[in-house]
C-alpha cells in the first residue's frame, strides 16, 4: 500500500515533471551579455518556434529572449476559463516553468524590472494569471488575445503590486475563444494591482496578433 506521504511526493514529481525538461528557445543577445530579457509563452497547438516570428519584430539588441516549450504543444488541456483543478497538474507544471525561466535569468544578474513577460492565446493566459499571483514591477507584461482564466465567478483577488509595469493587453470584439468582456475584466484586475495598462481592442474576429499589437509591445520593450 502506499502511504499518503508517499502519494503526495508522487504528486509533485507529476506537476514538476510534465513541462520541465522541454527545450526553451533562446533568441536576441546571449542571457550572459543581455540588459534585460522577454519571456514569450506560446498558445495552444503551437511551439517555441511559433514565437520567433514575434521576437523577430520586437528589439533585440541588448535583449535576451527565451522562449519555453509546452509538452505536447500544450500548456493546459482544457479550455483556461473552465475551473482551475481541471487542469491541474499541467497548469502547476506551467507555472512553475515560468519561476523557474525568472530565476534563471535573475541569476544571470538581470532584476525582475527588466524582464518582460508576454504571451498568445493560451499563453497570454498562463501568462496573466501567473503575474497576477506574482505581482510586482515588471519590465512589462505582454498579453495578445486572451484574458485571466477561470470562469466567471472566480475571486480575482491577489497581493502585491506591479508598481506601475506597463501593461498591455490586446484583442478584438469578436474573438471566438475570448470574450471582449473577459478583456476588459483583466484590464480592471491589473489596473487595481498598480499595472499602468493599455488596453488595445479592435473590431474584428481575427484570433491573432496585429501588426499595431506588436509596434506597441516593441516600444515597451524599448522602455525597459
Amino acid at each position: 500500500m502506499v502511504s499518503r506521504s508517499e502519494a503526495r511526493k508522487h504528486a509533485i514529481m507529476l506537476t514538476q515533471s510534465i513541462h520541465q525538461g522541454q527545450p526553451v528557445l533562446t533568441y536576441g543577445a546571449p542571457l550572459a551579455d543581455a540588459h534585460a530579457a522577454v519571456i514569450l509563452i506560446h498558445g495552444r497547438g503551437a511551439t517555441a518556434h511559433s514565437m520567433h516570428d514575434l521576437a523577430s519584430a520586437l528589439p533585440t539588441e541588448g535583449i535576451a529572449y527565451l522562449i519555453p516549450q509546452a509538452a505536447g504543444n500544450t500548456w493546459y488541456p482544457h479550455s483556461g476559463f473552465k475551473p482551475f483543478e481541471v487542469n491541474e497538474p499541467y497548469f502547476s507544471s506551467a507555472m512553475a516553468i515560468i519561476s523557474e525561466l525568472l530565476a534563471h535569468i535573475n541569476a544571470a544578474g538581470i532584476p525582475t524590472d527588466k524582464i518582460v513577460i508576454g504571451g498568445f492565446s493560451q499563453g497570454a493566459s498562463l501568462t496573466s494569471e501567473f503575474t497576477v499571483r506574482h505581482a510586482q514591477r515588471y519590465g512589462a507584461i505582454l498579453l495578445f488575445s486572451s484574458a485571466l482564466m477561470g470562469p466567471p465567478e472566480s475571486p480575482r483577488e491577489y497581493a502585491g503590486s506591479f508598481a506601475g509595469t506597463p501593461v498591455f493587453i490586446g484583442g478584438v470584439t469578436q474573438d471566438p475563444w475570448v470574450r471582449e468582456s473577459q478583456l476588459r475584466e483583466t484590464a480592471e484586475v491589473f489596473t487595481r494591482l498598480g499595472g499602468q495598462v493599455t488596453l488595445d481592442i479592435a473590431a474584428g474576429a481575427e484570433h491573432g496578433i496585429r501588426p499595431t499589437e506588436i509596434e506597441q509591445a516593441a516600444a515597451l520593450i524599448r522602455r525597459v
